[in-house]
């Protein structure tokens, strides 16, 4: 069995989607003749935005994990800012309107902490990655983005051992919708601009989760664009057993799961929905997650008995609050490059097999996929009408549908271990 270094800094007790997406490989990779090592940061060093000690339970028992200490920069960023909490994409737990001291803070990591303030953890990964490559026999090597500081000790490992390298960029890198927020200077722009490009050059493959961002890499290495790969995230189906029933048509439940930051346009969204509300008495609208203070005053504009604000859960709780649900939201935050996103709770919302409304551009990513899945409706998320119109459609049939097998986590890593077998062969 070959061996693959796979090198990430969000591993449980972190939450979130990034996490999953490599557990998940790790899971199952062994059946593809591939044994994952995993190295990552020792949960005490590290700065996660959320933990979820759940997923510690579905790490493989044969999985072999090192962990490294890290110097974690963040800790100025809560003595600048004077927040001390660490901040969730698109800065959701900020307010709109932020203090000096928080923009302050932002410029400093974006033009002192490039590409990222977890870097910090690069030398004793670096060193850990080091031993493990001259004791182990370790036939290829993963970096998985972001943090995108991660991805230069794949580079460094690269032109160290000449070992086969994929770089695992699951976000933007310049291209990300809160980048401007860290307001780089033209001198910190250029410098992310060569590391990102650097990257995708060196790498052996780089492999991202959407034909879109696919499409943005390429743009920036013209001379070799086939070099990047599209692997989506996906679902689990052991992830989804025994699962609560959808509530029966006199409550018409709609779920969203996630980070909600004021870049998501949701205001024309909650006019509709409280317009269902005042003809659908069982109406109830639930958000799992960070709500921006900004979204949390709209939504407090409808009555409070047809309102849910859950805070962050631990993945089988959110699980089961999608398969409690009538319908499930998905949104599309709003820039110019969203035609590329595609979240990893998409393919779980698929799972639970409820109908997913997508507000967001209706020839995105996204939108394809729930449109060739018969998921759901893709609607642009100004459309009012025609979301409230979708709603009173819904309340009133049944939906049955399937999750289509090809988004499963064991098809998606038979894939990966394709592009492995081939940069090693």
């Amino acid at each position: 069995m070959k061996r693959v270094l796979i090198i990430t800094y969000y591993w449980p007790p972190s939450g979130g989607a990034g996490v999953q997406r490599w557990l998940k490989f790790a899971k199952f990779l062994p059946e593809f003749d591939w044994e994952p090592i995993i190295l990552t940061v020792d949960p005490a060093s590290a700065s996660y935005p959320v933990l979820d000690e759940s997923l510690l339970y579905e790490i493989p028992g044969s999985t072999r994990i090192f962990r490294t200490r890290s110097k974690e920069w963040f800790s100025v960023y809560k003595k600048v800012s004077g927040d001390d909490k660490i901040p969730y994409a698109g800065f959701a737990n900020e307010k709109k309107t932020s203090s000096f001291k928080q923009k302050f803070a932002r410029f400093i990591r974006g033009n002192f902490f490039i590409p990222d303030p977890r870097k910090g953890w690069n030398k004793y990964a670096l060193d850990q990655a080091r031993d493990l490559l001259k004791k182990e026999k370790i036939d290829s090597i993963i970096t998985s983005s972001p943090p995108h500081s991660t991805q230069l000790i794949g580079l460094t490992l690269s032109k160290e051992f000449g070992i086969p390298w994929i770089a695992d960029l699951r976000d933007p890198w310049t291209d990300i919708y809160y980048y401007k927020q860290f307001y780089p200077t033209w001198l910190a722009h250029r410098y992310n601009l060569k590391l990102e490009k650097t990257i995708l050059e060196k790498s052996s493959v780089a492999i991202t989760v959407s034909p879109a961002l696919k499409n943005l890499f390429a743009e920036k290495i013209k001379s070799s664009p086939d070099k990047i790969k599209v692997i989506t995230n996906g679902f689990d189906p052991d992830d989804f057993q025994d699962l609560p029933s959808a509530p029966s048509n006199k409550k018409f439940v709609i779920t969203y799961v996630g980070t909600m930051a004021d870049i998501y346009p949701l205001e024309p969204f909650l006019k509709a929905f409280k317009s269902f509300a005042e003809s659908h008495k069982g109406a109830v609208l639930r958000f799992i997650g960070t709500v921006s203070p900004e979204h949390i005053k709209r939504i407090k504009r409808i009555p409070k008995e047809n309102i849910e604000l859950i805070p962050y859960v631990d993945h089988r709780r959110a699980i089961e609050y999608m398969s409690s649900s009538s319908a499930l939201l998905l949104i599309i935050p709003s820039n110019k490059n969203n035609k590329g996103i595609i979240t990893g709770k998409l393919f779980e919302y698929m799972a639970v097999k409820r109908p997913i409304l997508l507000l967001g551009p209706v020839d995105g990513d996204a939108a394809s996929i729930i449109n060739k899945g018969k998921s759901g409706i893709a609607i642009e998320s100004d459309k009012e009408k025609e979301i409230l119109k979708t709603m009173n459609k819904w309340v009133k049939e049944n939906h049955k549908l399937e999750a289509n097998s090809k988004y499963s986590r064991r098809s998606l890593t038979q894939k990966l271990s394709e592009i492995l077998d081939e940069i090693t062969s």
